[in-house]
């Protein structure tokens, strides 16, 4: 176990760098992929306290909470700090709903094309592996 959540210190910065969406106004025209930093680049620029937000979510806390979890793996940090770590790894999923929001949003509107791309999965299936390793870390004795 302590091996698969240190994986997750390599997984993260792929998943953010991944492109999370394909968009484009109009199907004739080139799809521009989205990934967590371009899409929080964008978002410094224009709302600095949604960016702030989303930083937290997306990039601090699920490695806050991998790096957490690591040192109760290696008994460098008590146990008893595992529910705040788990909670770290539920608002990492937020930013995953925010995404998936989006997507309904921009497909219902019709107005461009928005498709999911391989890096929303990826980033997706390391906050749930985070999720599940820390449930599993906590049922232990």
């Amino acid at each position: 176990m302590r091996w698969l959540n240190l994986t997750l210190f390599v997984l993260y910065p792929v998943a953010w760098f991944a492109p999370l969406l394909r968009a484009g106004l109009l199907p004739l025209f080139g799809m521009k992929e989205i990934s967590v930093i371009s899409g929080l680049q964008s978002l410094w620029d224009t709302d600095i306290f949604l960016a702030l937000i989303v930083t937290a979510f997306a990039l601090f806390a699920p490695m806050l909470k991998t790096l957490g979890l690591a040192l109760v793996q290696f008994h460098l940090l008590d146990r008893r700090a595992l529910p705040a770590l788990n909670l770290l790894g539920k608002f990492a999923m937020a930013d995953v709903f925010l995404i998936a929001v989006y997507v309904t949003l921009s497909k219902g509107m019709g107005v461009g094309r928005v498709d999911t791309a391989w890096g929303l999965y990826l980033f997706t299936l390391c906050i749930l592996a985070s999720i599940v390793l820390g449930a599993v870390e906590a049922r232990k004795r």
